[in-house]
This record gives structure tokens, C-alpha cells and sequence, in this order.
């Protein structure tokens, strides 16, 4: 049995945690691979953090495609081979004629929600415009929506099963830039990365609207480095890459900024 209550200790997302060792003592203990349900990023980073102190699993994240969001985790005795075509996941095509009546995000996840399912049990939602959209879920879902998911707004819909490789994946905008700063503080960073005030950058880390590699932080003058990611909800995110010191001891740090 892993050690539970010390795993624990001092995380965020509790019950996903707590859920996600029980289902490593499963896969311990039955030699077989055990998935989670699909995990905000939040979720799978905190997982994957506490996780790493393990040697007797491994795991593997996978959804569908290498920038999704959403994702499900694969836990196997670190023993047993491991890679991301054992994560259970398949993709659906939403289609219909949405030219007159344009559907979000919000209104196909809304739709299939409104089927009866869980959040847990679905991934990304890719939008295709008037053409429908594409959506990963868990495998057990795919005839029950198949049968169930005929309207999105006003239009009636056809669902049906495709192959993972016809996703259609936009590569997300990004921006690369170049600041110096006087130090490494987050919000001096993050200001300048997402193009916005000091002070209004402060007012987001206070109210908790900030995440450092997906790590909830409320202190505007954390340090961050090479390799951090800052996440502000709704905005995007921000990769801050290499730090060079400047000869007036200033720090010129290169960011990208994805949108």
C-alpha cells in the first residue's frame, strides 16, 4: 500500500489525488493498467508532482494529441511497459450545419452535459466553425452519445465515432518576445509577457486568477526561472525561457506567449 495521508500532505486537489493513488495501489496490487478520468491541467500537474516520489508505478498522460488540455493518466507497475496508445480515449465528430447559428466551446460541452454525462468523462473540445466540432471522451461514452447527442442550440446534429488521427488541431498562436528586467519577481514577468500594468498583474495574483506550472500563487514577488510556465485564466500562458544576465545586472529573460 502506498503511503496515502503522506502523499497527501499539503495538495490542492485532494480528492483527485487521493483518487488517483487509490487506483495506483489497484494497479500495484492487480498487475494491470488502471486509468484516471480525463484531468484539468492543474489536476494532472499536481498528480504527476506527487507521483514522482514513487518508484513502484509509472504513468503516462495522454489526449489525444500532444497540446490537449485535458487528459487522461495510464498507472501501471513500473515494471510493465507504458505508452500513451494504452490511454483509453476516442474521438467523435459533432457535425451538423452550424452556418446560421454559430456554436461555441461552451454549447456542444453544454449539449453533451445536458445528455446526463460527467465532465470527468470528456476531454478537449476541438470547434470547427459551422461545420461542428470535434470532441475525446472516455470509450464507454461513444454509443450512448452516438444515440443521444442529436441537437447543439438549434441545430440537429449527427454524432458519430472517427479515427484519433482526423482530429483536427490548430496550432495555437504564439508570440515571442524579449524583456529586461531588474529581477526575476512573477508579477515583473508576467507584466511584461501578457502586456499588461504592474499593479493590474498584482490585483490577478491576489485574487488567485495566476498559476505557475499550474501551481496556485498568491505572491507577487515569487521568482520565477527557465522553464516555468505562468498560466492566467483566460489569457493564456506564458513559457519563460532562457535568463542571461545583463552587464548592468539586469536580467533579459526570452517568453513565449501562447494565445
Amino acid at each position: 500500500m502506498l503511503p496515502r495521508e503522506e502523499l497527501l500532505k499539503g495538495v490542492e486537489n485532494r480528492d483527485t489525488v487521493a483518487r488517483a493513488i487509490d487506483q495506483a495501489d489497484q494497479a500495484i496490487k492487480t498487475w494491470e493498467v488502471v486509468f484516471t478520468d480525463f484531468l484539468s491541467p492543474p489536476e494532472l500537474a499536481e498528480i504527476q508532482r506527487v507521483f514522482n516520489r514513487l518508484t513502484e508505478v509509472d504513468l503516462v498522460a495522454w489526449g489525444g494529441y500532444p497540446q490537449a488540455e485535458r487528459q487522461r493518466l495510464a498507472i501501471a507497475r513500473s515494471e510493465l511497459p507504458l505508452d500513451q496508445s494504452q490511454v483509453a480515449i476516442v474521438a467523435l465528430e459533432i457535425a451538423g450545419n452550424f452556418l446560421f447559428d454559430t456554436a461555441n466551446h461552451r454549447d456542444f460541452l453544454g449539449a453533451m452535459l445536458g445528455t446526463g454525462i460527467v465532465r470527468e468523462k470528456t476531454g478537449d473540445v476541438i470547434v470547427l466553425g459551422e461545420r461542428g466540432a470535434q470532441v475525446i471522451v472516455v470509450p464507454e461514452l461513444v454509443e450512448f452519445l452516438e444515440m443521444s447527442l442529436q441537437q447543439v442550440r438549434s441545430v440537429p446534429v449527427k454524432t458519430r465515432r472517427i479515427d484519433i488521427n482526423e482530429l483536427k488541431i490548430r496550432e495555437p498562436k504564439k508570440k515571442e518576445m524579449t524583456t529586461v528586467e531588474a529581477s526575476l519577481r512573477l508579477d515583473a514577468v508576467a507584466s511584461a509577457g501578457f502586456g499588461m500594468s504592474r499593479s493590474k498583474m498584482v490585483d490577478l495574483i491576489d485574487s488567485n486568477d495566476v498559476r505557475v506550472n499550474w501551481k496556485e500563487v498568491t505572491q507577487a514577488s515569487s521568482q520565477v526561472k527557465s522553464g516555468d510556465l505562468i498560466a492566467i485564466r483566460g489569457k493564456g500562458r506564458l513559457e519563460v525561457g532562457e535568463v542571461a544576465v545583463t552587464k548592468k545586472d539586469r536580467y533579459r529573460v526570452q517568453l513565449t506567449r501562447y494565445m
